[in-house]
């Protein structure tokens, strides 16, 4: 009987010792990061010699994105037990990642060696570094799995890799994919992953609900699966429902609430525009010790969105920030930047004044790819808008205007202004010229930059109908395309601007056009000879501004003076 109850003991001590490994395991697929490190330090105090304990902590890092950490993981476990083969999977899945196949190549083989194809988890592992890696082996990957399922047909992993291999094979049909992941539910109904896989696929093929009743599911059988809320938070973001997106987001950091998952939190706000809330947590971040290229990078972006005019406080921490990236970067070899990175460089040294430095950043976001990038020279455009050099401004909206979308009705705006702006500048340098023929000369440059500048408005009037700044630019174009107003070229557009403006407008938002319109409006009514509407008109204009020089001579005309 002692006998009978001391393996009793014995067994009960194994399992509960496998156990923990699985939970610690369960953790890392969880994304749990930080909760499964207590988890493995546990174990390695325990079973220090056991080679499968350094792997998966090596796996916990290496899903974290620490590829460093996990290397030094799986290298203790070659040397505390060197016959284990899937440490050396972890080490040549390392080197995979960082480019290096030759030596990859050379520590799988120690891998299957070591295994000699009887190692199901070895030929499992390989075969998910070959999937995943930036340089694929699919044919290998596969191979490996269906080697796998030889020796175990009812271990669910096989399946969910070989859906993997599939789908990465043929992104375009995911039907044998799902019958994998189904299959895998099938063995292993108690996973959430199977589930969360056919989401993802779902998903990819823009079936939101369906992705989403899975995701649920998969809540269901775990709820502390952090991928599922993480996944929901996503749908919700593309679904416009900001609001859902985030309460899963903070439902995903009650799970795993390591620095990794608030830097993603952290885009997560960003994405959704909150870019207050996305700056508290990078700076919180940073307090933490997760000073990174990512998290200056995505500082450096959100103070981008903030701020104003007249405080560049957050447009000079965002400035550090975006240097401070660069200059982490500098010394990685084929980094990959995303057009954001020189986008927000230049719109924030524009900000603060260096307008040529901002617009040879964001020219540099352009280059990175023309056409997927061609909208931003409206940022390049109201740059030079801001700096008043118009013709500069024309320019970068003409690049604008071919453009796949074209022109914006705010982009005419900006281009109708820009045109207004320039022909102005020409009228006041043909001012100071006291040579007539010279002056005139001058005078009429100005005249094809103001017809250029109507046409922009006709366009935004075009756009939008119910804009009344659109007619009040109109008008006031045309008066200067008519300025002894005998023509009435203005005339059709005051009216109209005055016709869409709501009441209230006309004593805040469209005040000074509201007063310029009536001024050229009863000043048309008194060359055409028509008192009823021009003394309806001053009058008008009396009661919206009591002190208006026009309407007081209107009037009361000033006596003439004596010779």
């Amino acid at each position: 009987m002692k006998t009978q109850l001391a393996i009793f003991f014995l067994v009960l001590a194994y399992l509960m010792k496998s156990q923990t490994l699985q939970q610690a395991i369960i953790k890392t697929d969880n994304e749990r990061y930080d909760a499964a490190v207590s988890d493995f330090v546990s174990l390695l105090s325990r079973e220090p010699s056991k080679g499968e304990n350094y792997f998966y902590f090596g796996e916990n890092y290496f899903n974290k994105g620490d590829l460093d950490s996990a290397n030094i993981q799986y290298q203790k476990g070659t040397e505390v037990n060197a016959t284990n083969p899937l440490n050396y999977v972890g080490l040549g899945k390392v080197l995979l990642y960082k480019g290096k196949e030759a030596d990859a190549k050379t520590q799988f083989y120690k891998a299957a060696t070591l295994g000699a194809g009887k190692h199901g988890d070895a030929m499992r592992k390989t075969a998910e570094a070959y999937i995943n890696a930036p340089t694929k082996n699919l044919d290998e990957a596969m191979t490996l799995i269906n080697n796998a399922i030889k020796l175990d047909a009812k271990n669910s992993e096989n399946y969910i890799l070989l859906g993997d291999a599939l789908l990465e094979k043929n992104p375009t049909d995911g039907g044998p994919s799902v019958k994998q992941y189904q299959k895998a539910s099938e063995l292993n109904s108690k996973s959430p992953i199977g589930l969360l896989r056919q989401g993802k696929l779902y998903g990819r093929g823009r079936n939101y609900q369906l992705a989403l009743d899975l995701y649920k599911k998969a809540i269901e059988l775990d709820p502390t699966f952090a991928p599922a809320y993480r996944e929901i938070a996503e749908i919700y973001f593309l679904a416009g429902q900001n609001a859902k997106s985030i309460d899963n987001w903070k439902k995903y950091l009650e799970l795993n609430n390591s620095n990794h998952a608030r830097y993603r939190y952290m885009n997560a706000l960003f994405n959704n525009k909150q870019y207050t809330d996305a700056i508290n947590e990078g700076e919180s971040l940073k307090k933490n010790g997760y000073n990174n290229f990512t998290t200056e990078r995505l500082l450096g972006w959100s103070y981008g969105e903030m701020g104003n005019k007249n405080d560049t406080t957050a447009y000079s921490k965002g400035l550090r920030s975006m240097n401070q990236f660069f200059d982490m970067v500098k010394s990685m070899p084929n980094f990959k930047f995303y057009p954001g990175d020189y986008k927000y460089k230049g719109v924030l040294l524009a900000k603060m004044g260096k307008d040529s430095l901002g617009v040879i950043e964001i020219e540099k976001a352009i280059a990175l790819d023309a056409a997927g990038n061609c909208e931003l020279w409206s940022e390049v455009a109201k740059i030079w808008m801001k700096s008043k050099s118009y013709i500069k401004a024309i320019g970068a909206l003409e690049k604008k205007s071919t453009c796949a979308k074209g022109l914006t009705g705010e982009d005419n705006f900006m281009f109708g202004r820009a045109y207004y702006n320039a022909a102005g500048a020409k009228q006041r340098e043909a001012a100071l010229i006291k040579e007539a023929k010279a002056k005139q000369a001058k005078e009429a440059e100005s005249v094809p930059l103001f017809i250029n500048s109507d046409s922009c408005f006709s366009k935004l009037t075009q756009m939008s109908p119910n804009f009344p700044a659109g007619y009040f630019w109109r008008g006031r174009v045309n008066s200067y395309l008519d300025p002894t107003s005998e023509k009435g070229l203005a005339k059709p557009f005051y009216e109209k601007a005055l016709s869409i403006v709501k009441p209230e407008e006309k004593t805040s938002t469209y005040k000074k056009e509201t007063i310029e319109s009536l001024e050229y409006l009863g000043y048309f009514f008194v060359l055409t000879k028509d008192k009823e509407k021009a003394d309806a008109l001053f009058n008008e204009l009396k009661t919206l501004d009591p002190n208006n020089e026009k309407q007081k001579n209107y009037f009361a005309p000033p006596k003439p003076k004596g010779k």
